[in-house]
């Protein structure tokens, strides 16, 4: 976090990452799948480890015993949802729960499909929300919105009381004159993984370029 004079001029912004889902288009567990060494969900950790970021949460549901074997050294910070099959809020529900009492001023939602996730990226948008006066920073490339995902504290009852079937977005969507649009030099923050077909497109073409 940036310090100048003794005054931290970054908000506490924790980073959470939803990884409790079945990947059933994938047909192996998405968090496992292979990137740049390691695997989609440590990538994605790895980043957020060396950022401004104060805190991380991972909600891990499906599988989450065989993640847990393979990652042993993310228990810590794992937040295990049973009702994952309920859909994507329930987890982000789930790990607004768990921070719900702390300090955090906001969270950063990650998604464990969209792990092409950069370090000057997740930097760039907590410089955007600690200084801008919009709450909700998302990126975008060439007008399409990207992830990760910037919801302020203010929001999170919000995002606990939405309806299940309209899940995060239905909360972006009524608060949408509240948006920071972070115009990102990378198609990657659009880069969705669900199926073998993805991992082609937007992984494994990447790796074999070095």
């Amino acid at each position: 976090m940036e310090v100048k004079h003794g005054v931290n001029l970054d908000k506490l912004v924790s980073g959470i990452v939803l990884a409790a889902g079945k990947s059933e288009r994938m047909g192996s567990s998405k968090a496992l799948l292979p990137i740049f060494g390691t695997t989609f969900l440590k990538h994605i950790l790895n980043q957020i480890q060396s950022s401004r970021l104060f805190e991380t949460k991972v909600v891990l549901g499906h599988q989450s015993n065989e993640i847990l074997k393979r990652l042993p050294e993310i228990s810590s910070v794992v937040v295990i949802n049973e009702e994952y099959e309920k859909g994507q809020l329930s987890s982000l529900q789930k790990a607004i729960l768990a921070i719900y009492d702390g300090p955090s001023e906001g969270l950063m939602l990650f998604l464990v499909d969209h792990p092409l996730v950069q370090l000057e990226l997740i930097n760039g948008m907590v410089r955007a929300f600690s200084n801008g006066k919009s709450p909700i920073v998302i990126p975008s490339f060439e007008g399409k919105r990207g992830h990760p995902v910037i919801f302020p504290r203010e929001l999170f009852s919000d995002l606990l009381a939405a309806p299940q079937n309209q899940g995060a977005v239905g909360v972006v969507r009524e608060h949408s004159k509240k948006i920071l649009h972070l115009e990102w030099k990378s198609e990657v923050i659009l880069a969705d993984v669900d199926t073998p077909q993805d991992y082609s497109r937007f992984v494994q073409q990447r790796t074999s370029r070095g």
